[in-house]
């Protein structure tokens, strides 16, 4: 059994809406605490069909030197260095997320954080039922280690990898005696521009790694009809995973490239409709064409008054709906047949007249 199943039942796509560390940012906007923003932003993408909501588990310096430079747009967010803003952003502890944890456990959810440290690592492992390694981390060979030998399922991001460096983690979780890996494909641009989301980078992760789950983690800005997610998964990505905010207009951070409660209900749609019309793969009459097969085929009919004896020849006959008599498809089994009763014009050829 794959182990999506075993995380949500027949669930597919399994949608992670990533909540990341934008609950700063909507506490700031209502008012309240940050706790209670990032238990808001649980129950929105649970309620707008998420699967899973994941935060991000770390602190600044363990996971970025004092001299790390940006590389996001920084007229979204301003912050001119990566320890600068993951020090906004690392207030919480294991304390704080083992709450959040039981939170979405009791509203009917699935937690996860992305540790950036061993330690975080450690705590959250009896928190959540899989972990998610970060692209910032496919090359961190032994932290990959130390996760995989917690048994628990592996989702690996693949941003601005290398195939062999994609290789060479995967190698890393399987010497652990751990191959329950989901392969995410990620572009590492804050935002990544439409021309550069190379979803048929799926395609190919799933044929280098066809014994592996594929997925794909999006950092593109939500388009009207969430194309860029459906597409995803119409290539074969089982897992989806988004940023997620209350407020797409907020200044900083991933609310700029991240999707809002409407985005993600789209997305959801989007799958629904697409698993309601894609059916059956074996190609056969259905129930509801069982009136139309018969009625608007055609039959073989008299183009004129035929009279018994006659012989049929081609000139006689022509073929019209509904098909309640011979079909055209057998005309050449009935050329040359004697009439053995009168057929007035119009009317259908049976078996019944030769």
């Amino acid at each position: 059994m794959s182990f999506l199943k075993e995380l949500s039942g027949e669930a597919n796509p399994f949608i992670i809406a990533e909540i990341g560390v934008n609950y700063y940012d909507i506490a700031e906007k209502y008012g309240i605490s940050v706790i209670e923003a990032a238990k808001k932003m649980i129950l929105s993408a649970l309620e707008s069909g998420a699967h899973a909501v994941k935060f991000q588990s770390y602190k600044a310096g363990k996971i970025a030197s004092k001299n790390s430079p940006a590389y996001w747009d920084q007229t979204e967010e301003p912050t001119n260095s990566q320890y600068e803003l993951f020090k906004k952003f690392d207030h919480f502890g294991e304390e704080e997320y083992r709450e959040l944890a039981r939170f979405t456990e009791k509203t009917g959810g699935i937690f996860c954080s992305t540790p950036f440290d061993f330690g975080s690592a450690d705590y959250l492992e009896e928190l959540m039922p899989f972990y998610k390694i970060s692209s910032s981390d496919i090359t961190n060979l032994p932290f990959i280690r130390h996760i995989s030998e917690k048994g628990k399922p592996v989702l690996l991001s693949t941003g601005a990898s290398t195939i062999g460096e994609i290789e060479r983690a995967v190698a890393a979780v399987e010497e652990t005696g751990n191959t329950r890996i989901c392969i995410m494909h990620c572009v590492l641009s804050y935002p990544t521009m439409f021309e550069d989301a190379n979803l048929n980078m799926i395609k190919h992760l799933r044929a280098v790694f066809p014994d592996y789950i594929s997925g794909y983690s999006d950092h593109t800005r939500p388009d009207f009809s969430m194309m860029v997610l459906t597409t995803a998964w119409l290539y074969g990505a089982q897992v989806i995973e988004k940023h997620f905010t209350l407020d797409k207009t907020l200044k900083g951070n991933d609310h700029y490239h991240a999707m809002d409660p409407d985005d993600l209900k789209i997305f959801v749609n989007n799958c629904k409709m697409i698993k309601e019309i894609n059916g059956q793969y074996r190609k056969e009459p259905l129930a509801c064409e069982t009136g139309s097969r018969k009625q608007a085929r055609r039959s073989i009919v008299a183009v004129r008054n035929l009279n018994e004896g006659e012989i049929l020849s081609k000139d006689m006959v022509t073929f019209k709906r509904p098909g309640a008599g011979i079909s055209p498809g057998e005309l050449e089994k009935v050329l040359g047949r004697k009439l053995k009763k009168n057929l007035p014009e119009d009317e259908f050829l049976t078996w019944e007249h030769l």
